[in-house]
């Protein structure tokens, strides 16, 4: 994870799905990789790095369902380093929950928390939890509208489709950060961007596949969306969630990481797009890009219209 906060300052991380396996894909005992990863993230801690993250999943192979209680314990033997999500599954979440964990984890590691939201890559949660898949883009965007709601008011006023109203009650813990940050975790598709740049949420890039330079059109949208809306530059902030391996030479980094990440990558395709085309990953960033230009000329010329 890379975060440019500024011109000037630059955060750098690790997140982590807590594979429920090493390296060389055979499965490991659950209770003890999940204390090597609190132990991983005590080490990020002391050695410098700047936030730790740990996404959600609801399958065999990670160990990341409820990342809050992870990155609670992690805040008691941590320091300095911010902990996130990577990303909170927020279509198929509670909203009052999500913030409550999240301000709980706030208190923990007095002020070190934030959250990535999204919509998610896998859709196994939702029929965990009794949602419909049709209903995915309506689920994100109210409860996403509830998240950020809660994070204004401690007395909440709210209604919506996929629950009750709120009539005024109190939403608690309160966090120690005012506000508690919330970034909008995005993959490829320029209306996410957009919705991102037209909140004023600092933007969490989730980069698949693809070189990163093509996703440049993607992010040019996102600041321009916000400035259309009236935030200032220093809070469209922009980070870079990718795959990465640092080893002494090119040719070792090859050489380690390439087979774990070919069967992770096989794995994925599996499970995410049986029976479509197999460039799927190479061009994701490609289409997202054109359709980004094509969204930025449709945004001028109503801009254009509109004056």
């Amino acid at each position: 994870m890379i975060t440019k906060l500024d011109d000037t300052q630059m955060q750098i991380g690790i997140d982590s799905f807590a594979a429920a396996y090493d390296d060389a894909s055979l499965a490991v005992s659950a209770s003890d990789r999940l204390r090597n990863l609190v132990e991983q993230i005590e080490h990020a801690d002391q050695v410098g790095l700047d936030v730790f993250g740990i996404g959600e999943h609801h399958r065999r192979e990670y160990l990341d369902s409820a990342p809050t209680v992870t990155l609670g314990a992690a805040a008691v033997r941590t320091h300095r380093i911010r902990l996130t999500s990577a990303v909170t599954v927020l279509s198929s979440a509670d909203p009052i929950r999500v913030f409550q964990n999240f301000a709980t984890l706030d208190l923990l590691s007095q002020g070190r928390a934030e959250m990535v939201v999204g919509r998610g890559s896998f859709i196994e949660s939702f029929p965990l939890f009794g949602l419909k898949l049709e209903d995915y883009d309506s689920l994100f965007a109210e409860k996403l509208d509830l998240l950020l709601r809660i994070r204004e008011n401690e007395h909440v006023h709210w209604s919506g489709k996929y629950r009750p109203a709120l009539t005024g009650q109190g939403v608690y813990p309160r966090p120690v950060q005012n506000p508690l940050p919330i970034w909008l975790g995005v993959g490829g598709t320029p209306q996410s961007f957009a919705r991102a740049g037209a909140l004023g949420l600092p933007l969490m890039v989730a980069i698949i596949g693809g070189e990163t330079r093509r996703f440049r059109p993607l992010i040019d949208l996102y600041r321009e969306t916000g400035k259309r809306f009236g935030y200032s530059p220093d809070r469209l902030r922009v980070g870079v969630h990718a795959l990465g391996y640092v080893a002494p030479t090119t040719q070792q980094a090859r050489d380690d990481f390439f087979p774990g990440y070919a069967r992770a990558i096989a794995s994925v395709a599996k499970a995410r797009m049986a029976g479509r085309h197999p460039c799927r990953f190479r061009c994701a960033a490609d289409s997202a890009g054109r359709a980004a230009r094509r969204q930025r000329r449709r945004s001028s010329r109503e801009g254009c219209s509109a004056q």
